[in-house]
């Protein structure tokens, strides 16, 4: 199939991404890493001995950096209905994350521990129609939270890619409510033309 001229721009923008090439370079799987990695360095989210839930982790960048960062001491489980290859010390779950017999599964491999932080970076595929990508963006995000508000321990963290647009403010205020204080982060690797934020929901309400 013919290479339209948006996807030859795209095409030539990732591959000069210097985000992408640092990725490549350092062993990262995604420009995604730096992402995390701006917030987590600003807003310290990850800490030794922590356990991390990286929802749609797939291919495994943000589950990268988290296994870094915890330690010998802390524990990242990596959920997607896509397969992803195995990264030391991360357990993987292939499965559907609202699906309640794979929840059961999840439980069941967490045992006696508690979650202290629940990441997202999910995003939907994109069909061209915004009206209906931004609709679906706002559902996996809802999705997450809900996720999030039942396996977090009290005091818990949040941290959920969203864009901005309809439903935006909406899921914000249904964050705040679950949440102490919620904060809106743009990273740097994050490319300037999209509407990408991250919602950061820090001290879950008991």
């Amino acid at each position: 199939m013919k290479r339209t001229k948006t996807s030859k721009s795209w095409m030539t923008e990732h591959v000069n991404d210097p985000f992408v090439q640092r990725a490549k370079s350092e062993g990262y799987r995604a420009r995604a890493a730096y992402k995390l990695m701006e917030i987590d360095d600003k807003d310290r989210l990850i800490r030794q001995g922590m356990v991390v839930v990286d929802l749609g982790a797939a291919p495994g960048s943000w589950s990268q950096v988290a296994i870094s960062r915890v330690g010998a001491g802390g524990r990242v489980f990596a959920l997607d209905l896509l397969p992803m290859e195995p990264i030391k010390g991360v357990e993987f779950m292939q499965g559907d994350f609202h699906d309640e017999s794979f929840v059961a599964e999840f439980e069941a491999m967490l045992k006696d521990r508690s979650v202290d932080l629940v990441m997202s970076d999910i995003a939907p595929n994109i069909s061209g129609i915004p009206t209906s990508d931004q609709a679906r963006s706002i559902y996996l995000a809802e999705l997450a939270l809900d996720f999030a508000c039942q396996h977090l321990s009290p005091g818990g963290k949040f941290v959920v890619k969203v864009f901005q647009g309809q439903g935006f403010e909406e899921f914000r205020k249904t964050m705040e409510a679950a949440f102490k204080s919620v904060l809106v982060r743009k990273p740097q690797a994050s490319r300037g033309r999209s509407s990408e934020v991250y919602l950061l929901g820090a001290g879950l309400k008991s």
